[in-house]
């Protein structure tokens, strides 16, 4: 799949963002500068089918509120709460068919960090995902370059899929460690906005 000549050019980072830190914002900003797109759109996951929310996570409303603090004062990013409204499992799938039904002429590209294409195949129905957006990949988690190249042919060959890598550093940051460290009494501070940081701090998040 290539983008059409004229039109929009729209990211996706979707992820349950528990809580979003630096990785997640440098990865959409380095997809928005590489492949020129308009616009990013955060997509929180209320209830993602493979990662439960467990007791002593945030709540959706301030997963909500983190990645609001997170991206404001972005002027291409945008937040998109659709996900995190819907009754029962959110699937990308479905999103990607609502986006496409309600915007047409938008190229839409997929965001996903390099464990996420290594693990495609059990996504509920790849091969549909894959005619709806361009999957752009961020290279990081310690793989080598080999690793990423063959599970791309291998992704293109199955799906005919249309798959970019991104150019990022390799920063290992997770938000299960993040959450993990703060429960311990280790600081977090830097590895996420400061906005984020003082919303954490503020509602007593991540003590449990």
């Amino acid at each position: 799949m290539s983008a059409e000549t004229g039109m929009r050019r729209v990211g996706i980072m979707g992820g349950t963002f528990n809580p979003i830190h630096h990785a997640h914002l440098i990865l959409a900003e380095r997809a928005w500068q590489q492949f020129d797109l308009d616009t990013v759109l955060f997509l929180p996951n209320g209830n993602p089918p493979h990662k439960q929310i467990a007791p002593g996570d945030a709540s959706n409303h301030d997963r909500l509120e983190m990645v609001r603090l997170a991206i404001r004062n972005n002027p291409h990013f945008q937040l998109d709460t659709e996900e995190m409204m819907r009754y029962g499992y959110s699937y990308t799938r479905d999103t990607l068919c609502r986006l496409k039904q309600n915007e047409p002429d938008t190229h839409f590209f997929f965001i996903i960090g390099a464990d996420s294409l290594m693990s495609f195949d059990q996504w509920f129905h790849p091969e549909e995902i894959c005619r709806y957006c361009t999957l752009l990949a961020g290279v990081r988690n310690g793989m080598t370059a080999e690793e990423m190249m063959r599970q791309r042919e291998y992704l293109i060959q199955k799906y005919q899929a249309d798959i970019e890598f991104i150019s990022i550093p390799d920063l290992d940051i997770s938000s299960s460690s993040l959450r993990e460290m703060h429960k311990r009494g280790q600081s977090i501070r830097y590895f996420i906005p400061d906005s984020v940081y003082e919303y954490i701090q503020k509602s007593d998040l991540y003590l449990v």
